[in-house]
């Protein structure tokens, strides 16, 4: 499965805003957007000339690096939205926000989807009492995640279930904190989606 390996604070400063993929580093003073908020690289400094096509493009490539998701992938979720009934844009969030990697993130079982992305591969998520090491595993309403019992005292989950405790989840999941649990209850409506995204200028973008 090919992935991106390298530093993903540069993409927040490309961006120009934080996409919080480092977890709690991302709040702390050692956030690279923070002491460096201009775009990486030797030109990052200077003033660049927007056109239409690059405000689509920024939105479509800071979507797609807010859910860690490769071109061809993300791709491939806006073929299968502008299939369903509804706004398109809409239904292409609600792709994004069903994969099992940005439950375990909603939940607060892991402090970034990459770290989400590593408990799912590694075993440690259960779907309906079965084992799924997929990331991308798209969920449905009333399907239960939990994170395994023997792995429920993984530093790394307790850490993440402490430090998420004031970020709150979703109306669309519900979770119980004490047995590690959550429970999908719905389909995450556009005010349940927080991040920063213009989903109408991706929709412009692949239309062209």
């Amino acid at each position: 499965m090919a992935r991106y390996t390298g530093s993903v604070c540069r993409f927040c400063r490309r961006e120009g805003e934080k996409l919080f993929l480092k977890g709690e580093r991302c709040v702390a003073d050692k956030c690279a957007f923070e002491r460096r908020a201009y775009a990486p690289g030797e030109h990052g400094q200077h003033r660049i000339k927007e056109t239409d096509y690059g405000l689509q493009l920024r939105e479509k490539q800071k979507t797609r690096r807010a859910y860690g998701i490769l071109e061809r992938q993300f791709k491939n979720y806006f073929k299968k939205a502008s299939r369903k009934k509804g706004v398109t844009g809409l239904m292409l969030l609600q792709l994004l926000e069903s994969r099992l990697d940005s439950l375990i993130y909603r939940l607060g079982f892991a402090i970034s989807r990459n770290q989400a992305r590593q408990l799912i591969c590694h075993g440690h998520v259960l779907v309906n009492q079965k084992r799924v090491d997929i990331p991308s595993y798209l969920t449905k309403v009333n399907d239960v995640i939990e994170v395994r019992a023997k792995s429920q005292q993984i530093p790394g989950v307790i850490y993440a279930m402490e430090i998420s405790k004031g970020r709150g989840v979703p109306a669309w999941i519900e979770l119980d904190a004490k047995n590690f649990k959550g429970i999908v209850r719905g389909i995450p409506s556009r005010e349940d989606i927080q991040l920063p995204i213009n989903e109408q200028l991706i929709v412009e973008l692949y239309s062209k």
